[in-house]
């Protein structure tokens, strides 16, 4: 279990965050037009996997927009921006954003990603929702980049996180 801040409030997470250098968990999550994606899917390309609560508040609002303007120029490398947000939701923010570079994916059904990935609230207001935490995993499937915000109203390191591809 992990701890972060909620505007200066302790809570939980459900786990840790998968150690850099080890195999990426698979996933299945819904796309926006409710098919169904996996790690399988990307195969061969590098993976930002952007991680939320909700598009739906202004940081990770944030987030999106910025990765959508690096996803541009990145080279074999897919920006997934992942939250329990319905994909219907996601897509709507994506349309009055003009957001074109990123995939939003969403894991509403079961929220069996943040699970396996150890990042779901496991206690607090946003208890279920996904932690904010960026995961990079390279062209070989390997985690090569990790990093859980400690506040979550804090927007994440994107520089870090595009130096490891």
């Amino acid at each position: 279990m992990a701890q972060v801040t909620m505007k200066g409030t302790p809570v939980n997470t459900n786990g840790q965050l998968p150690a850099v250098g080890t195999e990426a968990n698979d996933f299945s999550l819904i796309a926006n037009d409710l098919s169904t994606k996996s790690l399988a899917d990307y195969k061969g390309h590098n993976v930002v996997m952007n991680i939320f609560p909700s598009v739906d508040t202004g940081v990770c609002a944030t987030s999106v927009r910025n990765f959508n303007k690096a996803a541009a120029s990145l080279e074999n490398t897919k920006v997934l921006c992942i939250s329990r947000d319905l994909p219907f939701a996601q897509s709507r923010f994506c349309g009055a954003e003009g957001i074109e570079n990123v995939e939003m994916l969403s894991d509403f059904k079961t929220g069996k990603f943040g699970e396996d990935y150890g990042l779901n609230f496991a206690d607090g207001p946003f208890t279920g929702l996904s932690s904010r935490c960026i995961v990079v995993v390279n062209a070989e499937g390997k985690i090569v980049h990790t990093e859980q915000v400690s506040e979550i109203v804090d927007e994440p390191n994107y520089d870090a996180a595009l130096a490891s591809l």
